[in-house]
């Protein structure tokens, strides 16, 4: 059962979490969550009083269920159908030497892997003015791309804005592979998300390996997607939209977990866009949320409120108020 109220679809798979503050060798404790790259977006984007719709596929099971019940607790309507034939992926996060953490995925043959073209009903876009999707979903299987691409194709057909975070996983597939499969979704989407080394997947990076960052972003932009946004890590973001291009510094801070801060920024970014706030504006607001969920364990626990990024950014926007 859909609501009409939505603002945002993403489309993808969010697996349950196992976090290990240690070596799992060690025998430490371990930690169950939940964690996925399209509903850690969708969480920020609620955070931020967006509306959100999540579609996709879980197992039914008892992890199944966990990650229902924590997306509906942020309020992102959840549209999910339960396959008894197929579990519910995991993911496990544990501490390395140096600081380090190292994530595992047990996603093949998930649920969510058999998305299909047919689970996306146009129903599903009621009342939505944004699609949101990764580079992750289509690497889960055949039938989960042709999803995200029919996802895409009705999206346009009803002049609905389109945003991909290439996100690359390089356990997933090849980057040949990859940029083979995104570089068609980039072409159809408005806003394009990714560092250097993704964003160069979507074209021939032998082109533009000396190049500067600003004209990286120009050749993508080349390709179709009129707001091409660059995570640049350590060094802020750089983001190019209507022919303007405007730099962001990071915010100082001490991280404590950086897993999903560049999901936590996708949102504060697209918040900016469907509230339609200037370029450097909604670029701003997505490093401080980016920043903000770094002080936090988990995948979107960090996410900030409305009220949160208020403080953070010196509460002297009344926007946010």
């Amino acid at each position: 059962m859909t609501t009409t109220h939505a603002r945002v679809l993403v489309v993808g798979e969010t697996m349950g979490l196992l976090t290990s503050g240690a070596h799992l060798r060690a025998g430490g404790p371990v930690r169950f969550s939940v964690g996925g790259a399209e509903t850690n977006t969708a969480i920020g984007l609620r955070r931020q009083g967006i509306p959100v719709r999540w579609l996709t596929r879980l197992g039914d099971d008892a992890v199944g269920e966990s990650v229902l019940a924590a997306i509906r607790s942020e309020d992102v309507e959840a549209v999910a159908a339960l396959d008894p034939l197929r579990p519910t992926g995991l993911m496990m996060k544990e501490a390395r030497p140096g600081g380090l953490t190292r994530v595992s995925y047990y996603r093949s043959g998930s649920a969510a892997s058999a998305l299909s073209a047919a689970d996306v009903r146009v129903e599903l876009l009621d009342g939505v003015e944004l699609l949101h999707v990764t580079g992750i979903t289509p690497a889960l299987s055949d039938s989960a791309a042709s999803a995200v691409i029919e996802a895409v194709r009705l999206a346009r057909a009803c002049d609905i804005r389109v945003s991909l975070d290439v996100n690359y996983r390089s356990s997933l597939w090849s980057r040949e592979q990859a940029g083979e499969r995104l570089a068609g979704v980039a072409s159809l989407a408005d806003i394009v998300f990714g560092d250097r080394q993704e964003l160069e997947l979507l074209i021939d990076a032998s082109t533009t390996a000396t190049v500067s960052d600003e004209a990286l972003l120009d050749t993508i932009a080349g390709i179709g997607p009129g707001e091409v946004v660059l995570k640049r890590g350590e060094r802020g973001a750089v983001a190019l939209a209507d022919g303007c291009v405007r730099h962001q510094a990071v915010f100082p801070i001490t991280p404590v977990d950086t897993v999903g801060a560049g999901d936590a920024f996708v949102a504060g970014y697209l918040a900016g866009v469907l509230d339609a706030r200037p370029l450097d504006d909604r670029l701003r607001r997505a490093c401080a949320c980016g920043a903000l969920a770094c002080l936090s364990e988990g995948d979107w626990e960090g996410s900030p409120t409305v009220a949160e990024l208020a403080a953070f950014l010196g509460g002297g926007d009344p926007v946010l108020r």
